[in-house]
């Protein structure tokens, strides 16, 4: 009987052999490796040595679990993410959906759930909880207009408006470039837009900047 792979992606130590350790409990899965970051996770994957399934946490230095998911999509997109976290942020869960996961569970959930997940997930069906599954439903009610920026994403389409380059505007906003790649990828999925016109497009048309 194949086993379905998989890859867990955290960067607490523990927390990775605890799940690793239960899912060796579970009939047909296998743990193939594990990483204590995004990036350290892509140096490892190779096409032929990748996971069915990773579990990927949201909170994670260098690439956290948002750039991890859109990396994915642009490179492996067979693979299906589960994403095991402590955020249950509406905005953080649904920007997480738009980037193409199949489940989303909380780190505190039942072993009994998760395996559901797998299972779930396994047989190409998705899991989402109770509390995504209503997120789900007031993001579909909303218009466009009603989307919700943080105060950085709202500094970044501002910058983003200008003529600075991205490097530039990672200095004007004291962080790293590997940050700002986030802010844009993040506000691509938010605002559907896929360059840095449709983020200016959105910046003039809500009022963000001025001509």
């Amino acid at each position: 009987m194949k086993k379905n792979l998989i890859a867990l992606v955290d960067d607490h130590r523990l927390f990775r052999r605890g799940i690793a350790s239960l899912i060796q409990t579970f009939p047909g899965y296998e743990v193939l490796f594990d990483a204590g970051s995004g990036e350290e996770f892509c140096k490892k994957i190779k096409p032929e040595f990748k996971p069915d399934i990773v579990l990927l946490d949201m909170n994670m230095p260098v690439l956290n679990g948002m750039q991890t998911a859109i990396w994915l999509r642009q490179h492996y997109p067979e693979i299906h993410v589960i994403v095991l976290s402590m955020f249950e942020d509406e905005d953080t869960v649904i920007a997480m959906i738009k980037t193409g996961i199949k489940g989303y569970l909380l780190k505190d959930s039942e072993p009994a759930e998760f395996k559901m997940a797998l299972d779930a997930v396994t047989a190409n069906d998705v899991y989402f909880p109770a509390f995504v599954t209503r997120y789900l439903a007031r993001s579909l009610s909303k218009s466009n207009g009603e989307i919700r920026l943080n105060a950085r994403e709202v500094e970044f389409l501002r910058f983003a408006s200008t003529e600075l380059t991205y490097k530039e505007i990672a200095d004007k906003m004291c962080v790293s470039l590997r940050t700002i790649d986030g802010y844009r990828d993040q506000l691509f999925i938010k605002l559907s837009v896929k360059n840095r016109i449709g983020l200016v497009l959105y910046a003039i048309r809500h009022k963000i900047v001025e001509l």
